[in-house]
This record gives C-alpha cells, sequence and structure tokens, in this order.
C-alpha cells in the first residue's frame, strides 16, 4: 500500500499575548484517528516533524471530558503510546514528497507556535498541493497554511478551507489570550474559511484540499483522503 507523511509540530508551548508560554503540542484525536484509519487500510505512516524533534501531546487532549468519557480517553492514549512512528518522527527538512501518497497535518495549538512560520513546512504544503496527491490539513493545523506563498501570495489564496474558528477559540476560553486567530490570519491571506456550527464535524474539499475544523472532523477528513487514494 501506500505510505503517508504524518507532519506534526514540533512545539510544546503556545506563545500568548502577554508572553505566557501555554503548554501544548498536538491534538490527540486528530493524530490517532486518522492514524488508526490509515493503519487499518493497509498504509504505511511516516511521522515528521521540525528538526525531527519527538512530538509532544497537548496532555489537555487525553482528559476524559474531551474524549467522550475515560474509556475512550484510556484508548487514545493507549493508541498513542503503541505508535512507534510517533516515536520515530523524520526530519521535516528531509522529506521528499515524491516518496508519499498523501500528507496530513494534525493540530493542536502547536502549529501556531511553529508550523505557521517554518519555511519549510510551507514549501512542502506548496508542492503537495500543486502535486495534486491528497492533502489533509485539521483544525489548528491550517496555521501551517500561512507559510506557504508563491511569489508573495498565499499558495491556498482562493481554496476553501474548514478550519478553528474564531467562535471555538472563544468557547475555548483563549481567543482574548492568543496572539492572533487563526479564522482571521487565514481570511486575510485570501484563504476562505467555511465556518460551522462549532464543535460538529465540518469537512471541505477543494481540488486535492481535504480540511476540517476541528477535533471531531479528524476522522471523516481521514474517510475522505481514503477515498482520494482509493
Amino acid at each position: 500500500m501506500s505510505k503517508i507523511l504524518f507532519v506534526l509540530t514540533g512545539a510544546d508551548h503556545w506563545t500568548l499575548a502577554d508572553g505566557t508560554l501555554h503548554p501544548t503540542g498536538f491534538w490527540a484525536e486528530e493524530a490517532v484517528a486518522p492514524y488508526q484509519a490509515f493503519k487499518a487500510a493497509g498504509h504505511e505512516i511516516v511521522v515528521a516533524t521540525p528538526g525531527g524533534v519527538v512530538p509532544t501531546v497537548d496532555k489537555s487532549s487525553l482528559a476524559p471530558e474531551v474524549n467522550g468519557g475515560q474509556e475512550n480517553a484510556d484508548r487514545i492514549a493507549a493508541v498513542l503510546g503503541a505508535a512507534a512512528e510517533l516515536q520515530h518522527p523524520v526530519p521535516l527538512d528531509g522529506v521528499n514528497l515524491d516518496d508519499y501518497a498523501a500528507v496530513y497535518y494534525p493540530g493542536g495549538h502547536g502549529p501556531m507556535e511553529d508550523l505557521a512560520v517554518d519555511a519549510t513546512s510551507g514549501r512542502l504544503l506548496t508542492r503537495a498541493l500543486e502535486s495534486g496527491k491528497p492533502l489533509g490539513v485539521v483544525c489548528h493545523g491550517p496555521a501551517a497554511l500561512l507559510a506557504a506563498e508563491r511569489d508573495g501570495v498565499n499558495s491556498f489564496a482562493g481554496y476553501r478551507v474548514a478550519a478553528f474558528t474564531n467562535a471555538e477559540e472563544t468557547q475555548a476560553g483563549f481567543a482574548d489570550q492568543a496572539p492572533w486567530l487563526l479564522q482571521d490570519r487565514l481570511t486575510g491571506a485570501g484563504v476562505l474559511v467555511e465556518a460551522g456550527e462549532p464543535w460538529a464535524p465540518k469537512v471541505v474539499v477543494d481540488r486535492n484540499l481535504v480540511t476540517g475544523q476541528n477535533p471531531a472532523s479528524s476522522a471523516p477528513v481521514a474517510e475522505e483522503l481514503l477515498r482520494k487514494l482509493g
């Protein structure tokens, strides 16, 4: 079967507007749901991070209250613990896109810290978009789109996307602490954000780009990517 590239944040914090370092990383469900879907379909997964650092899971994403109870929280933690790929990431700057059939970016607040300004990731996203390969991005993962430019224009300008909304950031309690809001920055870059109901699954497909609004959207995004892979 195919190899699928997972690009994860290497950040373990998010710098808030007042300079406070908020502990974060990647969001567990957004990595686990697609990971399990792709593995079940027989695909190989390679994890890449900036510098090849082992990615940090946002501990709040392992809490029972965001996973429908303790049983599912334990299941997700167990999947993460058993996923050898997460413990042995490759450096993002060594990735050859030709080796992969699809690319996937999960979220968490971590991408707001590093991938949003990572030129290497930005170039990879631009190449993936232009290649026609399935490209999936979820929740705060679309922060990485901000670093993708060609000739001074955002590579995703004019594309319809789903991404974590201002309403969700407000309800999560971070809107007034954030140095910037994802929906606003994407819109300012010319990306067409289609906001759904807060916390409900919302997937937008535009050409080879598949985006999801929030953690609940990660499994449906994976399903759409699998359909595109055939």
